[in-house]
């Protein structure tokens, strides 16, 4: 394997507090050496000057349909890794709602030996919290840890029954992996199609309400507080629930939280088009929910942006608003709509926003990855923060389309994007 010199580059790393403009050197697949050390390497069979761009931890999205097994006309895992990589994405971890689910040995492995043959990003299993997503009973979670399961969750779906979800924290802990849930109050939401507020009402859209989730993010709290397990709360959409968050991690709750990048930029005004690549779950909510987001990823209670990729074929899309699924596809636009629209306006600065998309994943999750430490893989994506582009469906990697951000404007994206050492993506 050959080395790599990387010059010139603003290297930001949160896990070492680093922002400063270096070189970056790797060999073997690994990072051998920053600034000095690296600047006087010899025998470099590879050079990529960084001059204006930012050098980063390989990006990191703990929240991603694969879809394969059981529905590849909306994503195979070489079309999504694929994508991911194009995004910036180094390493993705990928829900288990497929068919068959993800709850066995076999298909744990099925996911890996995908993901190799794809050979685009690492790819991390995140195995079913239930036996098929029933949230009837506990799926065999000390064999699917061996297998290499790296977390539990039967998202999209909740953890509806409080007995199971607590004895899956307490089963967790055992293997030191967390629970990731969706948390959501079915009863509260069932046929919920938007936010429920003043624009429902107005457009005759039955509501999806904040209590919802809220309710369900107390209740999952307060267990991880009586466990001491590692809880990962997902798609964290409302004001409540942020604070409900910011207030356990100030008791000292082992918890990690997450919003996807649609829930920091767009309010319900949008379903006034009726158009379903807006109906995602979360729903898309007021602006004072949105204000509450970005500021719990300010102060730190919300640790993760995420794509929440959603892909969905688009004649499953294209149908009238309440029988369309939930969903977006994502990966290959999340970083840009970030720099654009929380760099850009001052929200975050950079370390911040590498924080959210590489850093705390990694650690959310415990995986190897998140950092440019000496030794580390050298999973790193090179960022042009001030490249123009325009959002272009045709040309995504993803087999499917379904984004409501069709032609717009965005600034900044992954311009080289390098997993073990190896150039994988170059623009």
């Amino acid at each position: 394997m050959s080395s790599l010199l990387i010059r010139n580059g603003r290297i930001i790393d949160p896990s070492q507090s680093l922002d400063e403009i270096t070189d970056l050197l790797i060999d073997q697949g690994k990072i051998i050496a920053i600034g000095p050390d690296a600047t006087t390497a010899t025998d470099v069979t590879q050079e990529i000057d960084a001059t204006g761009l930012i050098v980063a931890p390989g990006l990191i999205d703990i929240h991603v349909q694969l879809r394969e097994p059981g529905f590849e006309e909306d994503e195979t895992i070489e079309t999504g890794t694929a994508a991911a990589i194009a995004g910036g994405f180094t390493s993705i971890a990928c829900l288990p709602n497929t068919l068959p689910v993800t709850d066995t040995q076999a298909q744990v492995q099925f996911i890996q030996q995908k993901a190799r043959q794809a050979d685009n990003c690492h790819v991390f299993a995140i195995a079913c919290v239930s036996k098929n997503r029933e949230g009837q009973e506990l799926a065999e979670m000390g064999i699917l840890t061996q297998a290499g399961a790296v977390a539990f969750s039967d998202a999209p779906k909740p953890l509806q029954k409080t007995d199971l979800f607590r004895r899956a924290l307490e089963y967790s802990r055992m293997f030191d992996v967390p629970i990731l849930d969706h948390p959501e109050m079915p009863e509260l939401s069932q046929s919920g199609i938007m936010h429920s507020g003043a624009i429902s009402m107005v457009l005759g859209l039955s509501g999806i309400h904040p209590d919802s989730e809220e309710l369900a993010t107390g209740r999952d709290l307060r267990l991880a507080e009586t466990t001491g397990a590692r809880l990962h709360l997902m798609d964290i959409s409302t004001e409540g629930s942020v604070e409900l968050i910011r207030r356990a991690k100030g008791r000292g709750v082992n918890v990690t939280s997450e919003v996807c990048i649609a829930n920091l930029l767009l309010t319900d005004e949008v379903m006034r088009t009726f158009d379903s690549n807006y109906k995602v779950n979360p729903p898309l909510r007021s602006q004072a929910h949105i204000d509450a987001c970005i500021a719990g990823l300010q102060d730190g209670t919300i640790d993760v942006i995420t794509s929440g990729h959603a892909p969905r074929a688009s004649e499953k899309k294209m149908t009238e608003l309440d029988r369309a699924p939930f969903g977006m596809s994502q990966l290959e636009i999340t970083l840009g709509l970030a720099i654009t629209n929380l760099v850009t306006p001052g929200h975050l600065d950079f370390p911040t926003l590498i924080a959210k998309l590489a850093t705390n994943p990694a650690r959310a999750l415990k995986l190897d990855k998140g950092t440019l430490a000496i030794g580390a893989d050298a999973d790193i994506t090179l960022i042009d923060p001030e490249a123009a582009w325009e959002v272009d469906p045709t040309t995504f990697k993803s087999l499917s389309t379904n984004t409501p951000f069709s032609g717009m404007p965005l600034t900044g994206r992954a311009s080289t994007v390098i997993v073990g050492g190896i150039v994988k993506h170059q623009r």
